[in-house]
């Protein structure tokens, strides 16, 4: 099964990995204090679908191009029935969606780097 997910085109570094993706919807938001990304007029939001087995390659590949130069608590993240993927800056966690300490290391992690805790990835 496929994967559906999000990206938030200004947390990239490198936008052409896009170009690769099959956007179902885009929405654009401008950004409020909320969000933390006063550098920021807006958020461009694609909503993606990746092939299964094309996942792990855009992942890794993702995790290279999220942006760390204003803050390092960028990510992305593709769900299917069984497994969610959330990607940040070096580092992607596949997570079986049935295991709740799967979740438990990853949102650790995203507080540890900053990521505030109303903007979690939840299953």
């Amino acid at each position: 099964m496929d994967y559906e997910g999000i990206i938030i085109e200004e947390s990239l570094i490198n936008k052409d990995i896009l170009k690769d993706l099959k956007i179902i919807n885009t929405t654009v938001t401008p950004v409020t204090e909320k969000e933390g990304t006063n550098w920021l007029e807006k958020w461009t939001v694609h909503v993606v679908n990746i092939e299964k087995e094309k996942i792990n390659r855009y992942t890794e590949k993702l995790s290279h191009l999220i942006d760390t130069a204003h803050c390092n608590d960028w990510y992305c993240d593709f769900k299917n029935e069984q497994f969610h993927y959330v990607v940040f800056s070096q580092k992607v966690f596949k997570l079986d969606r049935t295991n709740q300490q799967d979740y438990k290391k990853m949102k650790e992690y995203a507080i540890s780097i900053g990521l505030p805790e109303h903007q979690l990835p939840n299953l």
